[in-house]
């Protein structure tokens, strides 16, 4: 597998948020998202590891949590033999996608939760989406929207009220820091989504590998 870099970190970002996390960041993506905050991590550009070296790095790190991101991940030949490798030593799993590519064989486990994006206008990337996938979210996934304005809010609103979600939603603004905004939208449309900052942002800033 081609890794962009493996780091330990707080997670900063959905349901596990402030979570001491190992992260595994694949490298290469499919999508060239206008406010990509991982430029680095686009190209095919990275280190092969193998899985069994994957799992000696994070051995180290002490926790039970483990995100792998990108880039990617799904481009990845042996996603999901990681995956599977990293539950059956009892990890908890977080992947997380860019919403552009299905999601339907995605291990089953109480202990993964698919973290996928839908990327709205703002992006460039909206017209990508494989929104089939939003079918496929279980009660243990969550699903993301990264807003950057009104017109983003309102492509979120509408996926959220055509599809029927199980997965826990959650809105977050371009650079996770400018809440006000959100929320206010939020509650004033009476969205049943959670409103969550970047927190590796608010500590770090732009810094690479936290």
């Amino acid at each position: 597998m081609k890794i962009s870099e493996i780091f330990y970190s707080l997670q900063g970002e959905g349901i596990l948020i402030g979570t001491p996390t190992a992260f595994v960041r694949t490298s290469g993506c499919n999508l060239r998202c206008k406010w990509c905050d991982t430029i680095y991590a686009q190209t095919g550009e990275g280190v092969e590891r193998t899985v069994i070296e994957i799992i000696e790095a994070i051995k180290g790190f002490g926790t039970r949590y483990v995100c792998v991101t990108g880039g990617e991940p799904l481009l990845q030949k042996d996603i999901f033999k990681l995956i599977n490798t990293l539950l059956d030593n009892d990890y908890k799993v977080s992947v997380e996608t860019n919403g552009s590519i299905s999601i339907e064989e995605m291990p089953c486990s109480e202990d993964l939760m698919v973290s996928m994006d839908i990327k709205c206008p703002s992006s460039g990337m909206a017209d990508k989406m494989d929104l089939g996938n939003l079918e496929l979210l279980s009660p243990l996934d969550q699903l993301k929207f990264v807003v950057a304005d009104k017109k983003d809010m309102q492509y979120a609103k509408e996926i959220i009220q055509k599809y029927e979600i199980q997965a826990t939603i959650i809105m977050t603004p371009v650079g996770g820091l400018d809440l006000k905004p959100v929320a206010d939208w939020v509650l004033d449309n009476k969205l049943q989504v959670r409103v969550l900052p970047q927190l590796h942002k608010i500590i770090w800033g732009e810094r690479r590998g936290v």
